[in-house]
């Protein structure tokens, strides 16, 4: 069985992955708040987690992988009013965006994807017993955890609990025992959505529903829980608190993962500097598994610079990719076990999903096949396009990866029109005119190829 390194933010450092029960892997990963589309930067623990969701299948007899939709929370109830549509109706909007846009991407669906508002009594249920062991409060209506209550409460984000009360501010809410106790149900007017419970109605807090669900999915403490470093104070140890004073666990998860942010052109994005880009947006600029590149160009735990020239150089890495297979006309199927991939593409993603060295070693077998003849490429080319395929990429068909128009401002029939007055004008030797038609459609990224056929074109 293949050894496979994760570095885990609890413990701060690489360490070998042993499983609770090597038979059966429990991973559970923060989704979105699906209020509208995510952005790019939420669109990054979707692509490395699926990586190790690949990973861990390759390894292991059964994966189990959970990937939660919030959707009830303050974001949402505000942007129906603004829209003037029902909750269900915006947050069904939305999730089957998500679920579009991420399948662009060639992600994986997760096995299980939980939705907040079908486990209230869930989280009543874990409230309740927060309650009976003394770890949570009634107070104004509302009911908080008591942060003072887990000895080891904020071990896992590596601070100090005397620390944080000395920094919070002045206007710490009247209700709460300490600065640091967190909502685990709030009331909510009539009006107001919500639901019934031994508190009166109201609604429940952020954090509790993480843990609510991933009880009722795995019944016990999980292998791995992921999302972005953003997530690691205060949600994922508020969830670890509340999970081991309700539950009585050791911890929530064995490995917590995170992915680092995301910035554009060296600045966090922001609306105000515009530079704040949806999924869906760069999805209409070009294919998702180019985006799928650019996400998983930098080491997952390190930030992520998308800029302009990261951009066209995973464009040309891809290119490379499909010009690698041109010509191979038989559909490998997706390898399943690592004895099937390329060894050292396959080192690099036991050693902490390191897609920089994958994507590296991809980058050389494809500059290996484009310079070989012979009986030999098509065994290279097997080998590549099952480790290739098995990070995602090579999802199509070269022929339909060149002239793949997203982004484009042109038609096919609008291709060939310009390609049509070339020809014409190179029989008048108005070779002038030719070579402009030639230069405005390489400005708009598409490229000609002259040969004895005739002219074929290609996207670049």
């Amino acid at each position: 069985m293949a050894d496979l390194y994760l570095y885990s933010s609890k413990s701060q450092k690489k360490q070998l992955f042993v499983p609770l029960d090597p038979e059966h892997i429990k991973m559970y990963v923060c989704g979105p708040t699906v209020y509208d589309y995510i952005h790019i930067g939420n669109a990054r623990p979707v692509v490395v987690f699926d990586v190790l969701y690949r990973v861990l299948r390759a390894i292991y007899p059964s994966v189990t992988y959970a990937r939660n939709l919030t959707d009830v929370d303050d974001k949402i109830i505000d942007r129906a009013l603004e829209k003037q549509v029902k909750i269900n109706d915006l947050t069904a909007e939305m999730i089957e965006a998500f679920q579009s846009h991420v399948a662009a991407l060639n992600s994986l669906n997760p096995d299980v994807q939980p939705r907040a508002t079908d486990h209230i009594k869930d989280m009543i249920q874990m409230i309740e017993r927060l309650i009976k062991n003394g770890a949570a409060y009634q107070a104004e209506g509302h009911v908080l955890f008591d942060v003072s209550q887990d000895d080891t409460y904020g071990d896992l984000s590596h601070r100090c609990l005397d620390d944080m009360k000395a920094g919070a501010r002045v206007n710490v809410e009247s209700y709460k025992r300490n600065p640091n106790d967190f909502v685990l149900w709030k009331p909510a007017d009539s009006s107001d959505v919500g639901w019934d419970s031994p508190w009166g109605y109201g609604r429940p807090g952020w954090h509790i529903e993480c843990s609510a669900m991933i009880q009722h999915v795995f019944k016990g403490p999980i292998d791995i829980h992921g999302g972005g470093i953003d997530l690691l104070f205060p949600h994922h140890e508020n969830e670890n608190a509340q999970s081991r004073c309700a539950l009585k666990y050791d911890n929530l998860a064995q490995y917590w993962v995170h992915n680092g942010l995301l910035q554009v052109e060296g600045t966090k994005m922001s609306k105000s500097l515009g530079n704040f880009y949806t999924l869906h947006e760069k999805l209409q600029e070009m294919p998702g598994e180019l985006i799928r590149l650019i996400l998983l160009s930098s080491h997952y735990r390190q930030p992520l610079d998308w800029t302009e020239n990261r951009v066209h150089q995973s464009r040309q890495t891809l290119n490379k990719f499909y010009q690698a297979v041109e010509g191979c006309e038989e559909d490998f199927e997706v390898a399943a076990r690592f004895e099937n991939l390329d060894s050292d593409f396959a080192k690099a993603l036991l050693d902490d999903l390191n897609t920089v060295a994958a994507i590296q070693r991809l980058q050389d077998m494809a500059q290996e096949i484009l310079v070989t003849k012979g009986s030999h490429k098509k065994e290279m080319q097997k080998k590549f396009i099952a480790s290739a395929r098995f990070l995602g990429f090579l999802d199509l068909k070269p022929e339909d990866w060149f002239h793949d128009l997203t982004g484009i401002d042109l038609t096919v029939e609008q291709i060939q029109e310009k390609i049509q007055a070339r020809s014409e004008a190179k029989q008048q030797k108005d070779y002038q005119a030719a070579d402009q038609i030639r230069n405005q459609l390489q400005a708009q990224g598409i490229a000609l190829e002259d040969g004895a056929n005739g002219t074929a074109w290609r996207r670049v």
